[in-house]
Protein backbone atom coordinates (compact mmCIF):
# COMPACT_ATOMS: atom_id res chain seq x y z
CA UNK A 1 0.00 0.00 0.00
CA UNK A 2 2.87 2.44 0.68
CA UNK A 3 4.48 1.74 -2.25
CA UNK A 4 1.39 2.38 -4.44
CA UNK A 5 0.68 5.64 -2.41
CA UNK A 6 4.55 6.69 -3.30
CA UNK A 7 4.02 6.10 -6.74
CA UNK A 8 0.95 8.15 -7.00
CA UNK A 9 2.22 10.59 -5.51
CA UNK A 10 5.24 10.85 -7.95
CA UNK A 11 3.02 10.52 -10.85
CA UNK A 12 1.03 13.21 -9.55
CA UNK A 13 4.40 15.83 -9.05
CA UNK A 14 5.70 14.91 -12.58
CA UNK A 15 2.42 15.46 -13.71
CA UNK A 16 2.18 18.96 -12.50
CA UNK A 17 6.09 19.67 -13.05
CA UNK A 18 5.16 18.75 -16.83
CA UNK A 19 2.06 21.20 -16.93
CA UNK A 20 4.19 24.16 -16.08
CA UNK A 21 6.32 23.12 -19.27
CA UNK A 22 5.84 25.64 -22.06
CA UNK A 23 4.88 24.35 -25.54
CA UNK A 24 5.84 25.62 -28.48
CA UNK A 25 4.86 24.25 -32.02
CA UNK A 26 7.28 24.75 -34.96
CA UNK A 27 6.60 23.19 -38.36
CA UNK A 28 4.20 21.30 -37.03
CA UNK A 29 6.61 19.27 -34.36
CA UNK A 30 5.16 20.47 -30.71
CA UNK A 31 7.93 20.82 -28.56
CA UNK A 32 8.23 21.28 -24.50
CA UNK A 33 10.58 23.74 -22.49
CA UNK A 34 13.25 21.53 -21.51
CA UNK A 35 14.95 22.63 -18.13
CA UNK A 36 18.31 25.14 -18.47
CA UNK A 37 21.53 23.55 -18.40
CA UNK A 38 23.30 24.50 -15.08
CA UNK A 39 26.54 25.79 -16.70
CA UNK A 40 27.78 27.85 -20.06
CA UNK A 41 29.92 26.16 -22.29
CA UNK A 42 33.57 26.65 -21.54
CA UNK A 43 36.73 24.48 -23.12
CA UNK A 44 38.97 22.88 -20.72
CA UNK A 45 41.70 20.33 -21.40
CA UNK A 46 43.94 18.52 -18.67
CA UNK A 47 44.67 15.13 -17.73
CA UNK A 48 43.18 13.12 -15.35
CA UNK A 49 46.39 11.16 -13.50
CA UNK A 50 46.77 7.82 -12.90
CA UNK A 51 45.02 6.35 -9.54
CA UNK A 52 42.59 9.60 -9.19
CA UNK A 53 38.91 9.17 -8.34
CA UNK A 54 36.69 11.38 -10.22
CA UNK A 55 33.74 10.44 -7.95
CA UNK A 56 32.63 8.93 -5.15
CA UNK A 57 32.41 5.09 -5.12
CA UNK A 58 34.17 5.16 -8.80
CA UNK A 59 36.98 2.68 -9.82
CA UNK A 60 40.64 4.87 -9.20
CA UNK A 61 42.01 5.43 -12.89
CA UNK A 62 44.68 2.78 -14.11
CA UNK A 63 46.12 5.13 -16.47
CA UNK A 64 46.50 8.94 -17.99
CA UNK A 65 43.63 10.38 -19.37
CA UNK A 66 43.92 13.41 -21.76
CA UNK A 67 40.25 14.98 -21.58
CA UNK A 68 38.64 17.61 -23.81
CA UNK A 69 35.18 19.14 -22.25
CA UNK A 70 33.32 21.21 -24.70
CA UNK A 71 34.60 21.13 -27.85
CA UNK A 72 32.67 22.67 -30.22
CA UNK A 73 31.39 20.52 -33.47
CA UNK A 74 29.44 22.40 -36.21
CA UNK A 75 27.24 20.37 -38.15
CA UNK A 76 26.11 21.00 -41.96
CA UNK A 77 23.23 23.22 -41.16
CA UNK A 78 25.55 25.36 -38.92
CA UNK A 79 24.22 24.25 -35.44
CA UNK A 80 26.59 23.66 -33.32
CA UNK A 81 27.19 20.94 -30.49
CA UNK A 82 29.30 20.18 -27.69
CA UNK A 83 31.35 17.01 -27.49
CA UNK A 84 33.75 15.91 -24.60
CA UNK A 85 36.46 13.80 -25.60
CA UNK A 86 38.33 11.12 -23.72
CA UNK A 87 41.48 9.96 -24.98
CA UNK A 88 45.13 8.45 -24.08
CA UNK A 89 47.79 10.91 -23.58
CA UNK A 90 50.71 11.13 -26.42
CA UNK A 91 50.53 11.17 -30.05
CA UNK A 92 49.11 8.01 -31.19
CA UNK A 93 46.38 7.88 -33.41
CA UNK A 94 43.65 5.81 -32.11
CA UNK A 95 39.99 4.75 -33.26
CA UNK A 96 37.25 6.55 -31.37
CA UNK A 97 33.59 4.86 -29.78
CA UNK A 98 31.04 7.20 -29.83
CA UNK A 99 28.13 7.78 -27.15
CA UNK A 100 25.50 9.55 -29.02
CA UNK A 101 22.15 10.33 -26.64
CA UNK A 102 20.37 12.92 -24.55
CA UNK A 103 21.71 12.24 -21.42
CA UNK A 104 24.20 14.44 -20.83
CA UNK A 105 28.07 14.80 -21.06
CA UNK A 106 28.40 17.19 -17.47
CA UNK A 107 25.33 16.82 -15.87
CA UNK A 108 24.72 13.51 -16.41
CA UNK A 109 21.76 11.76 -16.02
CA UNK A 110 21.72 9.09 -12.78
CA UNK A 111 22.98 5.67 -13.67
CA UNK A 112 21.38 3.29 -11.38
CA UNK A 113 23.39 0.29 -13.13
CA UNK A 114 25.26 -1.60 -10.77
CA UNK A 115 27.92 -4.14 -12.47
CA UNK A 116 29.67 -6.18 -10.09
CA UNK A 117 32.81 -3.59 -11.09
CA UNK A 118 32.95 -0.05 -10.37
CA UNK A 119 32.75 2.59 -13.06
CA UNK A 120 35.39 5.40 -13.47
CA UNK A 121 32.20 8.01 -13.21
CA UNK A 122 33.54 9.43 -16.51
CA UNK A 123 30.71 7.57 -18.82
CA UNK A 124 27.56 8.96 -19.60
CA UNK A 125 23.98 6.82 -18.58
CA UNK A 126 24.09 3.53 -20.41
CA UNK A 127 27.13 4.09 -22.25
CA UNK A 128 31.05 2.94 -22.53
CA UNK A 129 33.19 3.54 -19.62
CA UNK A 130 36.48 6.19 -21.03
CA UNK A 131 38.06 4.58 -17.12
CA UNK A 132 37.52 1.27 -19.12
CA UNK A 133 38.25 1.83 -23.35
CA UNK A 134 40.83 4.85 -22.59
CA UNK A 135 43.46 2.43 -20.92
CA UNK A 136 42.54 -0.31 -24.53
CA UNK A 137 43.96 2.47 -26.78
CA UNK A 138 40.27 3.95 -28.00
CA UNK A 139 38.62 7.79 -27.59
CA UNK A 140 35.73 8.00 -26.46
CA UNK A 141 33.64 10.64 -27.57
CA UNK A 142 30.41 11.97 -25.19
CA UNK A 143 28.47 14.79 -26.72
CA UNK A 144 25.86 16.49 -26.13
CA UNK A 145 23.13 16.39 -29.10
CA UNK A 146 21.22 18.47 -30.57
CA UNK A 147 19.00 20.94 -28.35
CA UNK A 148 20.71 19.21 -25.38
CA UNK A 149 22.69 20.96 -22.60
CA UNK A 150 24.29 24.32 -24.31
CA UNK A 151 24.44 22.14 -27.99
CA UNK A 152 22.34 24.60 -30.68
CA UNK A 153 19.10 23.50 -32.46
CA UNK A 154 15.98 21.90 -31.33
CA UNK A 155 16.10 18.37 -29.75
CA UNK A 156 14.28 15.49 -31.68
CA UNK A 157 13.92 11.91 -30.58
CA UNK A 158 15.53 9.75 -33.87
CA UNK A 159 14.48 10.18 -37.28
CA UNK A 160 16.59 11.46 -39.83
CA UNK A 161 17.86 14.60 -38.48
CA UNK A 162 19.33 12.70 -36.12
CA UNK A 163 21.16 10.50 -38.13
CA UNK A 164 22.48 13.63 -40.21
CA UNK A 165 24.04 14.93 -36.82
CA UNK A 166 25.37 11.56 -36.05
CA UNK A 167 26.83 11.49 -39.69
CA UNK A 168 28.81 14.68 -39.54
CA UNK A 169 29.98 13.99 -36.13
CA UNK A 170 31.69 11.30 -37.07
CA UNK A 171 33.15 13.24 -39.93
CA UNK A 172 34.86 16.03 -37.60
CA UNK A 173 36.12 12.86 -35.24
CA UNK A 174 37.96 11.63 -38.75
CA UNK A 175 39.52 14.87 -39.21
CA UNK A 176 40.77 15.24 -35.50
CA UNK A 177 44.86 14.92 -35.26
CA UNK A 178 44.48 11.92 -32.81
CA UNK A 179 42.25 9.63 -35.33
CA UNK A 180 42.87 6.83 -36.96
CA UNK A 181 40.35 7.51 -38.93
CA UNK A 182 37.64 4.65 -37.48
CA UNK A 183 34.55 5.30 -35.65
CA UNK A 184 32.27 2.92 -33.98
CA UNK A 185 29.19 3.66 -31.44
CA UNK A 186 27.74 1.91 -28.59
CA UNK A 187 25.49 1.62 -25.72
CA UNK A 188 22.18 0.78 -24.18
CA UNK A 189 18.95 2.18 -24.81
CA UNK A 190 18.59 5.69 -26.78
CA UNK A 191 22.58 4.70 -27.50
CA UNK A 192 21.24 1.51 -29.88
CA UNK A 193 18.29 3.22 -31.44
CA UNK A 194 20.74 6.40 -32.53
CA UNK A 195 22.69 3.77 -34.04
CA UNK A 196 20.20 2.49 -36.50
CA UNK A 197 19.19 5.57 -37.51
CA UNK A 198 22.99 7.47 -38.05
CA UNK A 199 24.18 3.59 -39.41
CA UNK A 200 21.49 4.33 -42.47
CA UNK A 201 22.99 7.29 -43.77
CA UNK A 202 25.96 5.79 -44.21
CA UNK A 203 28.77 8.13 -42.89
CA UNK A 204 32.00 7.13 -44.84
CA UNK A 205 34.34 6.44 -41.65
CA UNK A 206 31.88 4.80 -39.92
CA UNK A 207 33.79 1.43 -39.03
CA UNK A 208 31.03 -0.60 -36.71
CA UNK A 209 28.07 -0.05 -35.05
CA UNK A 210 26.96 -1.96 -31.56
CA UNK A 211 23.62 -1.31 -30.53
CA UNK A 212 22.67 -3.43 -28.03
CA UNK A 213 18.70 -2.90 -26.14
CA UNK A 214 16.80 -0.78 -28.40
CA UNK A 215 14.85 -0.24 -31.56
CA UNK A 216 14.54 1.20 -35.33
CA UNK A 217 10.47 1.74 -35.49
CA UNK A 218 9.21 4.63 -33.19
CA UNK A 219 5.96 4.22 -33.29
CA UNK A 220 5.82 0.47 -33.30
CA UNK A 221 7.76 -0.18 -30.19
CA UNK A 222 7.23 2.85 -27.75
CA UNK A 223 4.72 5.55 -28.22
CA UNK A 224 1.97 3.20 -30.05
CA UNK A 225 2.56 -0.86 -30.01
CA UNK A 226 -0.25 -2.70 -31.93
CA UNK A 227 -1.35 0.85 -33.11
CA UNK A 228 -2.47 1.86 -28.91
CA UNK A 229 -1.25 5.11 -28.01
CA UNK A 230 1.01 4.57 -25.41
CA UNK A 231 3.36 7.42 -24.73
CA UNK A 232 3.50 6.80 -20.77
CA UNK A 233 7.68 6.15 -21.36
CA UNK A 234 8.03 8.56 -23.84
CA UNK A 235 6.65 10.80 -22.18
CA UNK A 236 9.24 11.15 -18.83
CA UNK A 237 12.03 11.71 -21.05
CA UNK A 238 11.70 15.13 -21.05
CA UNK A 239 11.59 15.48 -17.28
CA UNK A 240 15.17 14.35 -16.95
CA UNK A 241 16.94 16.49 -19.64
CA UNK A 242 18.33 19.53 -19.73
CA UNK A 243 18.66 22.15 -22.41
CA UNK A 244 18.14 25.97 -23.73
CA UNK A 245 15.13 25.18 -26.06
CA UNK A 246 12.40 23.44 -26.44
CA UNK A 247 12.68 18.93 -26.82
CA UNK A 248 10.18 17.20 -29.63
CA UNK A 249 7.00 16.03 -27.19
CA UNK A 250 6.07 13.00 -28.77
CA UNK A 251 2.96 12.62 -27.07
CA UNK A 252 1.75 15.70 -27.85
CA UNK A 253 2.61 14.35 -30.90
CA UNK A 254 1.07 10.51 -30.92
CA UNK A 255 -2.55 13.26 -30.37
CA UNK A 256 -2.12 15.01 -33.21
CA UNK A 257 -0.74 12.14 -35.51
CA UNK A 258 -2.85 8.61 -34.25
CA UNK A 259 -1.86 6.46 -37.42
CA UNK A 260 0.97 5.91 -39.19
CA UNK A 261 1.82 8.78 -41.49
CA UNK A 262 4.89 11.11 -42.62
CA UNK A 263 6.07 12.04 -39.59
CA UNK A 264 5.87 8.58 -37.73
CA UNK A 265 7.76 6.92 -41.56
CA UNK A 266 10.82 9.43 -41.03
CA UNK A 267 11.08 7.65 -37.19
CA UNK A 268 11.79 4.29 -38.64
CA UNK A 269 15.10 3.84 -39.64
CA UNK A 270 16.37 2.49 -43.07
CA UNK A 271 18.14 -0.33 -41.52
CA UNK A 272 19.13 -2.75 -44.79
CA UNK A 273 21.52 0.55 -45.64
CA UNK A 274 24.08 -0.53 -42.98
CA UNK A 275 27.05 -1.37 -44.43
CA UNK A 276 29.45 -2.05 -41.50
CA UNK A 277 29.59 -5.16 -38.87
CA UNK A 278 27.00 -5.15 -36.31
CA UNK A 279 27.27 -6.72 -33.38
CA UNK A 280 23.59 -6.60 -31.77
CA UNK A 281 22.61 -7.94 -28.02
CA UNK A 282 19.09 -8.17 -26.77
CA UNK A 283 16.75 -9.74 -24.31
CA UNK A 284 13.84 -11.45 -23.68
CA UNK A 285 12.83 -9.35 -20.84
CA UNK A 286 13.25 -5.46 -21.82
CA UNK A 287 9.47 -3.83 -22.36
CA UNK A 288 10.94 -1.67 -24.66
CA UNK A 289 13.55 -3.24 -26.41
CA UNK A 290 12.98 -6.93 -27.50
CA UNK A 291 10.81 -7.18 -30.23
CA UNK A 292 12.42 -4.18 -31.78
CA UNK A 293 16.22 -5.66 -31.34
CA UNK A 294 15.50 -8.98 -33.00
CA UNK A 295 13.53 -7.38 -35.58
CA UNK A 296 16.30 -4.37 -36.46
CA UNK A 297 18.69 -7.63 -36.52
CA UNK A 298 16.85 -9.72 -39.13
CA UNK A 299 16.12 -5.97 -41.17
CA UNK A 300 19.83 -5.99 -41.81
CA UNK A 301 21.39 -6.96 -44.80
CA UNK A 302 25.17 -6.75 -44.31
CA UNK A 303 26.84 -10.44 -44.20
CA UNK A 304 28.67 -9.35 -40.93
CA UNK A 305 26.16 -8.86 -38.22
CA UNK A 306 25.89 -11.04 -35.01
CA UNK A 307 23.37 -11.41 -32.02
CA UNK A 308 23.44 -12.57 -28.83
CA UNK A 309 20.47 -12.75 -26.52
CA UNK A 310 21.48 -12.52 -22.90
CA UNK A 311 19.37 -13.66 -19.69
CA UNK A 312 20.34 -10.18 -17.12
CA UNK A 313 19.38 -6.81 -16.81
CA UNK A 314 20.71 -5.19 -19.80
CA UNK A 315 22.62 -2.59 -17.48
CA UNK A 316 24.58 -5.48 -15.86
CA UNK A 317 25.42 -7.35 -19.21
CA UNK A 318 26.45 -4.29 -20.93
CA UNK A 319 29.53 -4.04 -18.89
CA UNK A 320 29.73 -7.79 -18.31
CA UNK A 321 30.36 -8.40 -21.89
CA UNK A 322 33.15 -5.53 -22.22
CA UNK A 323 36.08 -7.86 -23.34
CA UNK A 324 33.79 -9.42 -25.95
CA UNK A 325 33.03 -6.07 -27.54
CA UNK A 326 36.47 -4.83 -27.14
CA UNK A 327 37.24 -8.04 -29.97
CA UNK A 328 34.69 -7.08 -31.83
CA UNK A 329 35.62 -3.21 -31.73
CA UNK A 330 39.70 -4.30 -32.02
CA UNK A 331 38.80 -6.52 -35.50
CA UNK A 332 37.11 -3.30 -37.14
CA UNK A 333 38.08 -0.10 -35.71
CA UNK A 334 41.56 -1.35 -35.00
CA UNK A 335 42.45 -3.95 -37.91
CA UNK A 336 43.44 -6.90 -35.42
CA UNK A 337 43.40 -10.24 -36.90
CA UNK A 338 41.59 -12.25 -33.53
CA UNK A 339 39.63 -14.55 -35.07
CA UNK A 340 36.24 -12.22 -34.65
CA UNK A 341 34.85 -13.55 -37.61
CA UNK A 342 34.34 -17.44 -36.11
CA UNK A 343 32.42 -15.99 -33.51
CA UNK A 344 29.11 -17.57 -34.20
CA UNK A 345 26.69 -15.66 -35.66
CA UNK A 346 23.38 -15.97 -33.10
CA UNK A 347 24.30 -17.02 -29.59
CA UNK A 348 21.22 -17.44 -27.49
CA UNK A 349 19.40 -18.15 -24.06
CA UNK A 350 16.71 -20.21 -23.48
CA UNK A 351 14.58 -19.31 -20.22
CA UNK A 352 13.63 -21.50 -17.50
CA UNK A 353 11.74 -20.07 -14.91
CA UNK A 354 11.85 -22.41 -11.83
CA UNK A 355 14.97 -24.23 -13.63
CA UNK A 356 18.18 -23.40 -14.91
CA UNK A 357 18.84 -21.03 -17.66
CA UNK A 358 20.61 -22.38 -20.86
CA UNK A 359 22.57 -19.74 -22.45
CA UNK A 360 25.15 -18.55 -25.38
CA UNK A 361 23.47 -21.65 -27.64
CA UNK A 362 25.13 -21.69 -30.41
CA UNK A 363 22.79 -21.13 -33.69
CA UNK A 364 22.75 -19.80 -37.61
CA UNK A 365 19.46 -17.58 -37.21
CA UNK A 366 16.69 -16.43 -34.47
CA UNK A 367 14.28 -17.47 -34.64
CA UNK A 368 16.77 -20.78 -34.82
CA UNK A 369 16.05 -23.40 -37.83
CA UNK A 370 14.36 -26.25 -36.41
CA UNK A 371 11.38 -24.82 -35.29
CA UNK A 372 7.93 -26.02 -36.07
CA UNK A 373 4.93 -23.71 -35.95
CA UNK A 374 2.05 -25.43 -33.58
CA UNK A 375 -1.67 -23.84 -33.27
CA UNK A 376 -2.99 -23.57 -29.77
CA UNK A 377 -6.78 -23.44 -30.44
CA UNK A 378 -8.62 -21.57 -27.47
CA UNK A 379 -11.60 -23.44 -26.51
CA UNK A 380 -14.80 -22.21 -24.89
CA UNK A 381 -13.73 -24.51 -21.65
CA UNK A 382 -10.39 -21.82 -21.47
CA UNK A 383 -8.46 -24.54 -22.76
CA UNK A 384 -5.75 -24.30 -24.97
CA UNK A 385 -5.77 -27.36 -27.77
CA UNK A 386 -3.71 -28.94 -30.46
CA UNK A 387 -6.96 -30.39 -32.17
CA UNK A 388 -9.41 -27.87 -33.58
CA UNK A 389 -12.92 -27.16 -32.01
CA UNK A 390 -15.75 -28.22 -33.98
CA UNK A 391 -18.43 -26.53 -32.14
CA UNK A 392 -18.51 -22.49 -32.57
CA UNK A 393 -18.64 -20.72 -28.97
CA UNK A 394 -17.68 -17.29 -27.37
CA UNK A 395 -16.14 -15.97 -24.01
CA UNK A 396 -16.47 -12.56 -23.12
CA UNK A 397 -15.20 -10.19 -20.51
CA UNK A 398 -16.45 -6.39 -19.48
CA UNK A 399 -13.70 -4.36 -21.74
CA UNK A 400 -13.65 -1.04 -19.51
CA UNK A 401 -13.28 -2.66 -15.73
CA UNK A 402 -9.91 -3.17 -15.53
CA UNK A 403 -10.10 -6.35 -14.17
CA UNK A 404 -11.76 -8.59 -16.17
CA UNK A 405 -10.41 -11.22 -18.74
CA UNK A 406 -10.43 -14.23 -20.34
CA UNK A 407 -7.98 -17.25 -19.75
CA UNK A 408 -7.05 -19.93 -22.01
CA UNK A 409 -4.89 -22.77 -20.30
CA UNK A 410 -3.08 -26.40 -21.71
CA UNK A 411 -0.49 -28.20 -20.26
CA UNK A 412 2.73 -30.11 -21.84
CA UNK A 413 3.27 -33.73 -21.06
CA UNK A 414 6.68 -33.58 -22.12
CA UNK A 415 9.49 -31.33 -21.82
CA UNK A 416 8.91 -28.56 -24.80
CA UNK A 417 11.08 -25.78 -25.60
CA UNK A 418 9.00 -22.76 -27.30
CA UNK A 419 11.63 -20.04 -29.24
CA UNK A 420 11.06 -17.45 -31.50
CA UNK A 421 7.92 -15.20 -32.37
CA UNK A 422 4.28 -15.66 -31.10
CA UNK A 423 0.88 -14.97 -32.79
CA UNK A 424 -2.32 -14.81 -31.47
CA UNK A 425 -5.26 -15.04 -34.44
CA UNK A 426 -8.51 -14.17 -32.68
CA UNK A 427 -12.13 -13.30 -33.49
CA UNK A 428 -13.52 -10.27 -31.70
CA UNK A 429 -16.58 -8.72 -31.41
CA UNK A 430 -17.51 -5.66 -29.62
CA UNK A 431 -20.64 -5.63 -27.48
CA UNK A 432 -21.63 -2.06 -27.34
CA UNK A 433 -18.18 -0.34 -28.85
CA UNK A 434 -17.07 -0.18 -32.28
CA UNK A 435 -13.49 -0.37 -31.16
CA UNK A 436 -11.61 -2.61 -29.05
CA UNK A 437 -8.16 -2.17 -27.36
CA UNK A 438 -6.94 -5.55 -26.80
CA UNK A 439 -3.71 -6.69 -24.76
CA UNK A 440 -2.00 -10.13 -24.22
CA UNK A 441 0.07 -11.91 -21.63
CA UNK A 442 1.66 -15.33 -21.48
CA UNK A 443 2.36 -17.11 -18.47
CA UNK A 444 4.25 -20.03 -17.07
CA UNK A 445 2.57 -21.46 -14.58
CA UNK A 446 3.61 -25.23 -12.27
CA UNK A 447 1.70 -28.07 -12.08
CA UNK A 448 -0.67 -26.90 -9.43
CA UNK A 449 -1.25 -23.83 -11.87
CA UNK A 450 0.69 -21.17 -9.43
CA UNK A 451 2.69 -18.30 -11.84
CA UNK A 452 6.27 -18.73 -12.45
CA UNK A 453 7.96 -15.86 -12.58
CA UNK A 454 11.11 -14.96 -14.94
CA UNK A 455 13.83 -13.87 -12.01
CA UNK A 456 16.56 -11.13 -13.65
CA UNK A 457 19.67 -10.85 -12.53
CA UNK A 458 20.89 -6.99 -12.31
CA UNK A 459 17.21 -5.84 -12.21
CA UNK A 460 18.10 -2.01 -10.94
CA UNK A 461 14.01 -1.82 -9.16
CA UNK A 462 14.88 -5.45 -8.07
CA UNK A 463 16.16 -6.55 -4.11
CA UNK A 464 18.60 -5.35 -2.58
CA UNK A 465 20.58 -8.17 -4.44
CA UNK A 466 19.62 -6.69 -7.55
CA UNK A 467 17.51 -9.84 -8.62
CA UNK A 468 13.61 -8.97 -9.80
CA UNK A 469 10.76 -10.39 -11.24
CA UNK A 470 9.95 -9.47 -15.02
CA UNK A 471 6.75 -9.79 -17.44
CA UNK A 472 7.17 -11.71 -20.84
CA UNK A 473 4.58 -12.58 -23.88
CA UNK A 474 2.92 -9.45 -24.07
CA UNK A 475 1.02 -8.20 -27.10
CA UNK A 476 -1.87 -5.10 -27.92
CA UNK A 477 -3.95 -3.82 -30.25
CA UNK A 478 -6.49 -1.72 -31.41
CA UNK A 479 -9.06 -3.95 -33.43
CA UNK A 480 -9.50 -0.75 -35.62
CA UNK A 481 -6.14 -0.49 -36.74
CA UNK A 482 -6.00 -4.71 -37.90
CA UNK A 483 -5.32 -4.44 -41.45
CA UNK A 484 -2.52 -6.42 -42.65
CA UNK A 485 0.31 -6.13 -45.18
CA UNK A 486 0.51 -9.69 -46.69
CA UNK A 487 3.49 -8.78 -48.44
CA UNK A 488 5.19 -7.75 -45.58
CA UNK A 489 3.86 -10.43 -43.07
CA UNK A 490 5.44 -13.29 -42.25
CA UNK A 491 3.15 -16.88 -40.61
CA UNK A 492 4.49 -15.32 -37.82
CA UNK A 493 4.56 -11.91 -37.48
CA UNK A 494 1.91 -9.77 -39.01
CA UNK A 495 2.89 -6.48 -40.47
CA UNK A 496 0.17 -3.88 -39.41
CA UNK A 497 0.46 -0.61 -41.67
CA UNK A 498 -1.60 1.48 -38.96
CA UNK A 499 -1.97 3.40 -41.72
CA UNK A 500 -6.03 4.34 -41.33
CA UNK A 501 -8.88 2.49 -38.77
CA UNK A 502 -11.66 0.14 -39.70
CA UNK A 503 -14.40 0.53 -36.96
CA UNK A 504 -16.44 -2.31 -35.95
CA UNK A 505 -20.06 -2.35 -36.77
CA UNK A 506 -22.95 -3.74 -34.67
CA UNK A 507 -22.54 -7.56 -34.64
CA UNK A 508 -19.67 -7.80 -36.65
CA UNK A 509 -16.97 -10.33 -35.82
CA UNK A 510 -13.14 -9.79 -37.04
CA UNK A 511 -10.33 -11.42 -37.63
CA UNK A 512 -7.39 -9.69 -35.73
CA UNK A 513 -3.55 -10.82 -35.46
CA UNK A 514 -1.51 -9.40 -32.65
CA UNK A 515 2.04 -10.35 -32.45
CA UNK A 516 3.61 -11.24 -29.20
CA UNK A 517 7.31 -10.48 -28.98
CA UNK A 518 9.87 -13.01 -29.38
CA UNK A 519 11.06 -15.51 -26.58
CA UNK A 520 12.77 -18.79 -26.41
CA UNK A 521 11.70 -20.45 -22.78
CA UNK A 522 11.35 -24.35 -21.61
CA UNK A 523 8.35 -26.06 -20.42
CA UNK A 524 8.59 -29.48 -17.74
CA UNK A 525 6.15 -32.04 -18.17
CA UNK A 526 3.27 -31.10 -15.95
CA UNK A 527 4.00 -27.46 -16.29
CA UNK A 528 1.38 -25.07 -18.44
CA UNK A 529 1.25 -22.41 -20.54
CA UNK A 530 -1.51 -19.92 -19.81
CA UNK A 531 -3.08 -16.82 -22.69
CA UNK A 532 -4.61 -13.79 -21.03
CA UNK A 533 -6.65 -11.61 -22.93
CA UNK A 534 -7.80 -8.38 -21.16
CA UNK A 535 -9.49 -4.72 -22.25
CA UNK A 536 -6.58 -2.99 -19.99
CA UNK A 537 -2.58 -3.74 -20.37
CA UNK A 538 -1.83 -6.43 -17.52
CA UNK A 539 2.00 -5.01 -18.25
CA UNK A 540 3.07 -3.06 -15.18
CA UNK A 541 4.89 -0.40 -16.84
CA UNK A 542 8.91 0.09 -17.14
CA UNK A 543 8.76 2.78 -13.86
CA UNK A 544 6.00 1.87 -11.27
CA UNK A 545 4.96 5.97 -11.20
CA UNK A 546 3.94 5.67 -15.33
CA UNK A 547 0.45 6.21 -15.41
CA UNK A 548 -1.41 2.92 -16.84
CA UNK A 549 -2.57 2.80 -20.51
CA UNK A 550 -5.54 4.92 -21.57
CA UNK A 551 -7.92 2.61 -23.50
CA UNK A 552 -11.01 3.56 -25.51
CA UNK A 553 -12.73 0.11 -24.39
CA UNK A 554 -16.33 -0.38 -23.48
CA UNK A 555 -19.04 -2.47 -23.11
CA UNK A 556 -17.89 -6.08 -23.68
CA UNK A 557 -15.40 -7.77 -25.48
CA UNK A 558 -16.61 -11.08 -27.07
CA UNK A 559 -14.09 -13.29 -27.88
CA UNK A 560 -15.17 -16.55 -30.44
CA UNK A 561 -13.98 -19.50 -31.09
CA UNK A 562 -14.59 -22.77 -32.82
CA UNK A 563 -15.74 -24.02 -36.26
CA UNK A 564 -15.48 -21.14 -38.48
CA UNK A 565 -13.61 -19.09 -35.83
CA UNK A 566 -9.59 -20.24 -36.05
CA UNK A 567 -8.66 -18.44 -32.81
CA UNK A 568 -5.36 -19.46 -31.89
CA UNK A 569 -1.87 -19.08 -30.62
CA UNK A 570 0.82 -19.84 -33.35
CA UNK A 571 3.73 -21.10 -31.26
CA UNK A 572 7.14 -21.42 -32.43
CA UNK A 573 8.16 -25.46 -31.11
CA UNK A 574 11.62 -26.27 -31.04
CA UNK A 575 12.24 -29.61 -32.86
CA UNK A 576 14.16 -31.74 -29.84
Amino acid sequence: MLEKIKNRAIRLAMQAYMATRRHSVTDGVVGIQLRRPKKAPHYSSEVLRAGSVQSKGASPLPVDIQVERDVPVRLRDGTTIYTDVFRPTGADRVPAVVAWSPYGKTEPFDSVAKPEQALSGLQKFEAADPGWWVPHGYAVIQPDIRGIGNSGGRFTQWGTQDGRDGYDLVEWIAEQSWSNGKVGFAGNSWLSISQWFIGAQRPPHLAALAPWEGFADVYRNTVAPGGVPSPEFAGMVPVVLRGRQYGEDLPAMVDRHPLMDDYWRDKIAAVERITVPTYVVSSYTNKVHTRGTIHAFNALTVQDKWLRIHNIHEWRDFYRNQEDLLRFFDRYLKGVDNGWESTPRVRMSVLDPGGEDETNIVTDSFPPPGTEPVRLYLTANAGLSRDAQAAEASVAYTADDGRSRAQFTMVFTEDTTIAGHWKLRLWVEADGADDIDLFLQCQKLDAAGNVIPVIVKGAPYGDANGVGEFEWGHGMLRASRRAVDEDRSTPFVPFHPFDHEQRLKRGEVVPVEIEIPPMAMRWHAGEQLRLLVAGYNMQSPEFNFLAPTKTLNKGRTVLHVGGRYDSHLLAPVLKP
